[in-house]
């Protein structure tokens, strides 16, 4: 599989909102509103401040991810990440790319570190390649997210330094 991933141009937005909204609408990863609106959840991924990117096959865009710093001011010099994937390219190691990517992107940017604030205890999938990656669970926050299937479930605080 060849792999592309670049910056995401403005001609990118109904091939991002495809990876968006299946995701956005199962609620089981993101504390986004299951019924937001295309416009605005665009507007919220390609927010100012974000530094947005896209991952094409030769099937098209397959995988987005967002890298911006994690807070302002005194936390400015650590990155923080979103990622996500189209359902069918899923297990084909598109989001360990980005991931790689990110990191790659947020050293050369002059970030130290990299946070991800609220990552899903269920989406098991993301934590154990973000510890592959090298994160680390640094906290955990206690019934945090509303689990469409699961119920209260725990999110996760994962860090790393670049």
């Amino acid at each position: 599989m060849s792999l592309t991933i670049r910056p995401a141009a403005s001609d990118d937005h109904d091939a991002v909102w495809a990876i968006l909204e299946p995701t956005i609408r199962a609620g089981e990863t993101y504390a986004l509103p299951r019924d937001g609106s295309r416009a605005d959840m665009l507007a919220y991924w390609f927010s100012p401040g974000h530094r947005v990117f896209v991952a094409a096959t030769e099937d098209g865009v397959r995988g987005t991810y967002l890298l911006k710093a994690n807070q302002a001011g005194g936390g400015s010099h650590v990155a923080n990440a979103g990622f996500m994937t189209h359902p069918a390219a899923s297990g084909r190691g598109i989001a360990r790319a980005m991931g790689r990517h990110a990191l790659d992107t947020a050293r050369g940017a002059g970030f130290a570190a990299m946070q991800f604030n609220f990552v899903v205890a269920t989406n098991t999938r993301a934590v154990a390649l973000w510890e592959h990656l090298g994160f680390a669970v640094v906290g955990r926050l206690p019934g945090a997210f509303r689990h469409p299937v699961h119920g209260t479930v725990d999110a996760l605080v994962m860090f790393r330094a670049l």
